[in-house]
C-alpha cells in the first residue's frame, strides 16, 4: 500500500504540532495520566516557539448578545451534519442516509415510528430546516446549535425537548450535547460531532429484539435516554482503574509531576459530575410529571433509568472523594519520604559526632616534648591504630544502639 503521509519538510506547522502530540499521547489508556504531564510540556515548547495548536472546546454562546431569542448560529468549528434515518414498525424496519436536510420533511408519517439522528450541528441553516419540517420550536432549536446546555426537559405544545451530555474517555474526559425532540410518532437527535453511544440500539432495531419494535416513539425516547446513561458504567470503570494507577503511582513514587496528573484527575471528575448530576434531575422528571407524548408504561421503565443515574452518580462520587485525597496521599508520601530522609541523615550526623570529638581532641597541636601530660599516647607505638579502633567500636555500639531502639 502506497503511503500517502507528507515528507517532513513539507508538513506545515500546524500538522507538526498535531503530529508531535499525536505521537506523545499514543500511550497506553491505563497510564494515559502519567504522560499528561510531559504532554503539557510539550505543547508549552511549541507555542514558546510560535507553533499554533489545535484548542480545546470551549463552551460559548455563538448569538450576539441583544440578538433575537430562537437565533441559530452554529460553531465555526463544529462538524457538518450527517443525516441518518430509521423508520420501523412491528414488521418492517428501513435505514436510510438524508443526503440533504430537505429531504426529511416527507417522512413523517411513512412508518409508525420515525428515528431521524443528526451527527453533527455545524449548519445552522440544516438544522433550521430540519425543525421547520418537524415544527420544532425556535428556542429549543438555539439551544440545540448552542451546545453549552446543562441536561434538561422542556416541554413544547407539539413535542418534548430533552438535552442530555455523553461523554468520552481518551486520555482525558470530554462531555459533547446531544438534543432530542420527542413528536408524535418520531424522534429527532441532535449530536455535536459523529460516533455515540447508540449502536445498541440501532442493532436491537436492526434485529428485532425485544419489544423496541413493536413500542411507540417514546419507548425509544427512553431507550436513547437509558444508553446515554448507561453509556457511563464502562467509562467510570475505566476511571476508576486509571485512579487506581496514579494512587499506586502517588505512594510508590510520588514525583512532583504528578501534581498536574492529580488535578488533571480532579478536573476531569468534577467534568462528569456537571454532567450527571443535571441528567439525574431530567430523567427524574421525565418519570415523575405527566407528559402526554410519555406513556403511563414507558414511565416505569425511565424510573430504571432514573436509578441508573443513580447508581452512576454514587460510583462517580466515590471516585472523585478518590482523586480529591490523592493529592493529600501525594503530600503525605512526600512527607513520609523526606522523614525518611531526615532520619538517615540525622542518624549518619549522629555517629559521626563522637568520631569529630575524638577527632578533634587528636588534632590540637600540644607538644609531648614540652610536658609529659601533654597527649603522651602520641608517642605510643600503637596510638593510631588504637585511636581508629576505638572509633570503629563507637560507630558499631551506636549503630547496635540505634537498631535496637529501632529507629533504623
Amino acid at each position: 500500500m502506497a503511503d500517502d503521509r507528507k515528507p517532513d519538510s513539507q508538513l506545515s506547522p500546524s500538522d507538526t504540532a498535531r503530529a508531535t502530540l499525536r505521537t506523545a499521547t499514543a500511550v497506553p489508556r491505563g497510564v494515559a495520566w502519567t504522560a499528561l504531564w510531559s504532554i503539557r510540556k510539550i505543547q508549552r515548547s511549541l507555542r514558546r516557539a510560535g507553533v499554533p495548536l489545535p484548542r480545546h472546546h470551549t463552551f460559548r454562546r455563538r448569538s450576539p448578545v441583544g440578538s433575537a431569542p430562537g437565533t441559530l448560529i452554529s460553531h465555526p468549528d463544529a462538524a457538518p451534519p450527517v443525516i441518518r434515518v430509521m423508520g420501523y414498525g412491528e414488521d418492517r424496519f428501513e435505514e436510510l442516509t438524508a443526503e440533504a436536510a430537505a429531504d426529511v420533511a416527507g417522512l413523517a408519517g411513512r412508518w409508525p415510528v420515525l428515528w431521524i439522528d443528526v451527527e453533527g450541528v455545524g449548519d445552522a441553516e440544516a438544522v433550521e430546516a430540519i425543525g421547520e419540517a418537524f415544527g420544532l420550536h425556535r428556542l429549543a432549536m438555539e439551544d440545540v446549535v448552542n451546545v453549552h446546555q446543562r441536561p434538561k426537559v422542556e416541554e413544547y405544545r407539539e413535542h418534548l425537548f430533552a438535552v442530555a451530555r455523553m461523554a468520552t474517555l481518551d486520555d482525558r474526559v470530554d462531555t459533547e450535547q446531544v438534543s432530542l425532540f420527542l413528536g408524535p410518532g418520531w424522534v429527532l437527535t441532535f449530536q455535536e460531532r459523529p460516533g455515540d453511544a447508540w449502536e445498541p440500539v440501532r442493532e436491537r432495531l436492526r434485529a428485532g429484539r425485544g419489544r423496541i419494535r413493536g413500542a411507540g416513539a417514546d419507548y425509544l425516547f427512553y431507550a436513547l435516554l437509558d444508553a446515554l446513561v448507561d453509556n457511563f458504567y464502562p467509562l467510570l470503570e475505566e476511571f476508576g482503574i486509571r485512579l487506581e494507577h496514579l494512587e499506586e503511582a502517588v505512594v510508590d513514587d510520588p514525583r512532583e509531576e504528578l501534581v498536574g496528573v492529580i488535578h488533571a484527575a480532579r478536573r476531569d471528575a468534577l467534568a462528569l459530575r456537571h454532567a450527571l448530576w443535571p441528567m439525574r434531575e431530567a430523567v427524574g422528571q421525565l418519570y415523575r410529571e405527566e407528559f402526554g407524548l410519555v406513556s403511563d408504561e414507558t414511565r416505569i421503565y425511565l424510573r430504571d433509568a432514573y436509578d441508573h443515574t443513580i447508581q452512576v452518580i454514587d460510583l462517580l462520587e466515590n471516585y472523585r472523594e478518590m482523586a480529591s485525597a490523592l493529592l493529600d496521599v501525594y503530600l503525605s508520601s512526600v512527607s513520609h519520604r523526606m522523614n525518611e530522609v531526615m532520619k538517615v541523615l540525622t542518624i549518619i550526623a549522629t555517629i559521626f559526632i563522637p568520631l569529630t570529638f575524638i577527632a578533634g581532641i587528636y588534632g590540637m597541636n600540644f607538644d609531648p616534648d614540652a610536658s609529659p601530660l601533654n597527649m603522651p599516647e602520641l608517642a605510643w607505638y600503637w596510638g593510631y591504630p588504637a585511636v581508629w579502633a576505638l572509633m570503629i567500636v563507637v560507630t558499631i555500639g551506636l549503630i547496635f544502639y540505634f537498631r535496637r531502639r529501632r529507629w533504623l
